[in-house]
């Protein structure tokens, strides 16, 4: 697979993680070249940490696990929405999604 298609305007590339069984958006995080190849390899999803300045596996530490059921690539190559089935919450807080608080 060609990856480099992917990161021409950036050497990260956002990564909108959606439940496949209900249609929730779980969260948002960034994959650079070296973790999108990973989650290729693993069927799992790896991210890169921006604030550590490392790769990630969603559910390493904390058993919530994002099993990859299909990636899909928006019109400009430049987003990626990964269809997961999901273990346990997405979140950090403990909450299922990321995108919890309603503002309006």
């Amino acid at each position: 697979m060609e990856f480099d298609k992917y990161f021409l305007k950036s050497d990260l590339i956002p990564a909108i993680v959606q439940e496949k069984s209900t249609g929730e958006v779980l969260m948002l995080a960034y994959m650079n070249k070296e973790s999108l190849k990973k989650t290729f390899e693993t069927g799992y999803t790896w991210f890169w940490s921006r604030s550590r300045k490392e790769l990630w596996n969603k559910g390493a530490t904390s058993g919530h696990f994002q099993k990859v059921v299909e990636i899909y690539s928006d019109c400009d190559d430049d987003t990626l929405l990964v269809i997961v089935e999901q273990t346990g919450e997405a979140c950090h807080t403990g909450h299922h999604s990321c995108f919890f608080k309603k503002i309006k």
